[in-house]
């Protein structure tokens, strides 16, 4: 996943193509490769997650006269997800599809990189980006709503791994699907699918009972219930179903990646 087509002036000149050092010598020129592509858009791309953040946890104050506990904290709660997958399940992908509108995909596949290392060195930056908003998002609704956070030493394992999920689902999506326009109109149905159709910033139960069991085996309901789950005491009775759901499909995706872009190699 790349957002330029130009060669970094440090690419690799040694045809050594195996082993730790190659893996990690190709994550970092990838890694700075993206940092450097992104410069001028990250720090904003920054802005405006957290701005979403806080624009939806003030925002559903305004649907009441006095917002219920139960719903401040459920918002609060769920908005970070939103954080954490926006630019890696929804952006990414939009800039593989421009990438291949460009006619560049095939050269920058061509890098001597292992396919791996470059799906890491995206994986660091979606987190890059994504980690300040959902700390601004987290303090937001404590100032506005004091919701009885426990926070969890596990909230950290538990964000790398939905960032990661996330991240593995726009990859797939991203480089299994070959045309550029198909991946830009799934990317935005996601939206759509996240903010209406998934238990993330309202409980499961409010939802018809087959959407709601649709739901257990889709990936971004159980995001938000592991997050729930590291960041209050007693709101999530039972999270072991959500972890490995959301593990399952991040492993899946993957290796679902690498699979087509090996195909194209």
């Amino acid at each position: 996943m790349i957002a330029t087509l130009d060669a970094p002036a440090w690419a690799p000149t040694t045809t050594l193509r195996s082993g730790a050092g190659y893996w990690w010598t190709g994550f970092t020129w990838m890694l700075r490769w993206h940092l450097s592509s992104l410069r001028m858009w990250l720090m904003l791309l920054v802005m405006v997650q957290a701005l979403i953040g806080v624009g939806y946890v003030l925002g559903f104050a305004l649907f009441f006269d006095e917002i219920p506990p139960a719903a401040a904290l459920w918002v609060s709660t769920g908005v970070p997800v939103l954080n954490l997958i926006l630019l890696g399940m929804l952006l990414g992908p939009q800039l593989v599809a421009g990438v291949k509108e460009q006619g560049g995909y095939d050269f920058v596949q061509a890098l001597p990189v292992p396919l791996t290392a470059a799906a890491a060195a995206w994986y660091v930056v979606t987190l890059v980006g994504g980690l300040p908003g959902m700390v601004i998002t987290l303090v937001a609704a404590e100032l506005r709503y004091h919701p009885p956070f426990a926070i969890s030493p596990l909230v950290v394992p538990v964000t790398l791994l939905i960032v990661f999920t996330g991240t593995m689902i726009g990859y797939a999506l991203a480089h299994a699907i070959t045309k550029p326009m198909t991946t830009q109109l799934i990317t935005q149905a996601l939206v759509f699918v996240a903010m209406g159709f998934a238990p993330i910033l309202f409980p499961a139960e409010q939802m018809p009972g087959w959407l709601a069991s649709v739901n257990e085996w889709l990936p971004l309901g159980p995001m938000a219930t592991i997050m729930r789950d590291t960041l209050t005491d007693g709101l999530i009775a039972d999270a072991g179903r959500a972890y490995l759901v959301v593990t399952v499909w991040g492993v899946a995706c993957g290796w679902l990646a690498v699979r087509a872009l090996g195909r194209r190699r």
